[in-house]
């Protein structure tokens, strides 16, 4: 990255927080940072103070990168501000739903499909943490075999639910240990902690969640792949932070388990040494992906890779990854720096 970058990130909670810090960790090229917010403050993140500006229009002026945090289930700021940052000639990156799966932007994980950035009209959106994570294993997997069927369940952190949700388990968890009375849930629709609910987001009239929705239409967008049957069940445990996801493939052509570990672990989706995922499967040695494993980690972690025998060229697969890094904030920067990379963003 020869050029230095005007970045605005837009939101303070858990993925803005996250932003900034994957900005600095991965030493992106900005020329300065600008935090917006609903309201004025502070901001300290790994040390560093930043100052947090009130969000409105002109805040935008000059500004070559706008990372949009999101809040999944509500309407972004994005919605109200993309418009006037694109205006102003500024790329946005939007964490939210709004935009995802509007046919004119392109819905993008570099590692799978960021041909589709050179579509952009300054505008691209960052899929659902819980698809980022299945796509990334999928597409080697879909080239390899081709993929007739997935079955997904999803057991989704806290922290996908931002900041209050945390806080939420970890009042709940005090109040279990202490033998306190558990407060009412606020946050989330039910109590999470010492529980397991299949409710993410609101339910449709088939009785399907909207994260199970957003996982199957979203996986098609990314995958260019409508013939792919896709259904899910997505839950919530009670883990601060990283989701795990077990998916169950019903393939078109045969890939044994001892194939797959091979192709996983050695695939380079640009063919220069980056691998983004990372193997884990000694299940006797108790060595599987775990939350506490990926936690805080980029890559996306596979395990428990088996035979499923009820189908022809069934698989099983057991995926974790950092909700926060790879679900959101760090799929985030790299689309901004797949874009400087192609010759899509310019100063």
């Amino acid at each position: 990255m020869s050029q230095a970058y005007n970045v605005v990130v837009v939101g303070r909670g858990a993925v803005g927080r996250e932003l900034l810090r994957v900005l600095a960790q991965r030493g992106f090229a900005a020329s300065k940072v600008t935090v917006l917010a609903r309201s004025a403050g502070t901001l300290e993140v790994d040390g560093r103070a930043y100052e947090v500006r009130p969000a409105a229009a002109e805040e935008f002026e000059g500004c070559d990168v706008a990372l949009f945090a999101g809040t999944e289930g509500e309407k972004g700021a994005a919605v109200q501000y993309a418009p006037e940052a694109t205006k102003r000639g500024a790329v946005v990156i939007d964490n939210g739903n709004d935009f995802r799966m509007d046919p004119q932007v392109p819905l993008v994980v570099p590692e799978v499909n960021r041909e589709a950035l050179r579509g952009h009209h300054n505008l691209v959106a960052n899929p659902n943490c819980a698809t980022i994570q299945m796509v990334v294993p999928l597409k080697p997997i879909h080239d390899a075999a081709g993929i007739k069927r997935v079955v997904v369940a999803s057991y989704q952190a806290a922290s996908g639910a931002g900041a209050a949700a945390v806080a939420q388990l970890e009042a709940e968890m005090v109040a279990l240990v202490r033998g306190a009375q558990i407060p009412a849930p606020e946050a989330l629709p039910q109590r999470l902690a010492a529980n397991v609910f299949p409710h993410i987001g609101g339910f449709d009239e088939e009785g399907y969640c909207s994260e199970e929705v957003k996982l199957a239409r979203e996986t098609h967008k990314i995958m260019g792949d409508d013939s792919i049957g896709i259904t899910a069940t997505t839950c919530r445990v009670p883990v601060i932070n990283g989701h795990c996801e077990a998916i169950n493939l019903e393939l078109r052509e045969e890939l044994t388990p001892q194939a797959a570990k091979e192709l996983l672990g050695s695939w380079e989706p640009y063919g220069d040494g980056y691998r983004p995922l990372r193997v884990l499967d000694a299940p006797h040695a108790g060595c599987y992906p775990m939350p506490i494993v990926v936690s805080g980690t980029d890559e996306v972690f596979v395990g428990r890779i088996r035979r499923d025998t009820t189908v022809p060229h069934g698989l099983n697969l057991w995926v974790a990854a950092d909700n926060l890094r790879k679900g959101a904030a760090l799929n985030a920067v790299q689309i901004a720096e797949q874009m400087i990379a192609m010759g899509l963003l310019s100063r």
